[in-house]
């Protein structure tokens, strides 16, 4: 039997002949070496396999004996019926099967075609915003991009897009960061709630009604301004840093409270307890820094999140009363 190159058979390489480097096969040994070992055993001629490859005859003949060289062993026999594996080339086709689908898979990961954008995706907001609204919009966002994994980070602070702290914001202000980029998604509108077993009790500001405001990093919300210069100090019962926790004192009766219409009206047990107050709106705003807009991870939420908070302005703008239970 003969090899391709005319190397000794297989197992006739003696250590010191085959001068065995493993580092030197691993920096040597390429992809499209594995590729040209694959399809010669397919085809069994060089003709064939340069052709089916795109490449000259003498480019296989060459690059399979250097292969051989610097493995110290036989790839092929050479015989009338075409070129077979040795045993030792018929491991080395294994491994150009494992590679080519390793390739494959990898490139239907990564490509915009197939299951979208790649990587960790970090998105800032809000209790409020994340409780019922957002988290619905993120979930779906999930499942029709796999390949992406989100981590949501939850605080009225802002953090830092341009110190790497996240990817995109999403935040009720009127007055947007000059280093942030992004859109204006509607206006928020707010509205006094209570619980469902006060709905029928007397005038929203009546002298006797117990009030649920905000404290700490939420002192300076227009809402909680509002309470305070119409409400006794002694009847503000419960105060907190979290609109999300208010919502929740809200509906456990603990008193009246003003919230943002997209959390009062979609959160069990709250009811209106009264008309939209202008003067208490915000803006929702979707943002992200100007160093990573064009990322497809950042472009794919920002796109997706945009559509879906559209399709639920009405609910954002104070437009749907949901009716008392």
């Amino acid at each position: 039997m003969q090899s391709l190159t005319g190397n000794s058979p297989s197992g006739s390489a003696t250590p010191g002949s085959a001068k065995w480097d493993a580092g030197e096969a691993v920096n040597q040994l390429s992809w499209d070496d594995l590729r040209i070992i694959k399809t010669l055993s397919d085809c069994g001629n060089r003709a064939a396999t340069a052709k089916k490859l795109g490449v000259n005859v003498s480019t296989v003949s060459r690059r399979i004996a250097q292969v051989e060289r610097t493995l110290g062993i036989a790839l092929f026999d050479h015989r009338k019926s075409g070129y077979l594996l040795t045993a030792e080339g018929a491991e080395l086709r294994a491994l150009a099967e494992r590679v080519e689908l390793d390739i494959v898979s990898v490139t239907r990961r990564v490509s915009r075609a197939g299951q979208g954008p790649l990587g960790k995706l970090r998105i800032t907001t809000s209790d409020s915003l994340l409780l019922y609204f957002l988290t619905p919009i993120i979930a779906e966002f999930k499942a029709l991009n796999e390949g992406i994994t989100l981590e949501v980070l939850v605080g009225n602070q802002t953090l830092s897009l341009a110190r790497d702290e996240s990817d995109i914001a999403i935040r009720a202000t009127r007055k947007p960061a000059d280093s942030l980029v992004g859109r204006k998604l509607a206006n928020i509108a707010w509205a006094p709630y209570c619980c469902a077993s006060q709905a029928t009790a007397a005038a929203l500001f009546h002298e006797e009604q117990p009030w649920v405001s905000y404290s700490a990093a939420l002192c300076g919300l227009r809402a909680t301004h509002y309470v305070e210069n119409r409400v006794a100090p002694e009847r503000i019962v419960y105060r907190t840093d979290s609109v999300a926790a208010a919502s929740v004192a809200i509906a456990a009766g603990l008193g009246f409270g003003f919230l943002p219409c997209m959390l009062g009206d979609i959160t069990p047990g709250l009811v209106r307890a009264g008309p939209v107050v202008p003067e208490l709106q915000d803006e929702l705003w979707l943002l992200t820094h100007q160093d990573i807009r064009k990322s497809w991870r950042v472009k794919a939420f920002m796109t997706f999140c945009a559509a879906a908070v559209a399709e639920q302005k009405a609910l954002v703008e104070g437009q749907l009363v949901r009716p008392a239970s």
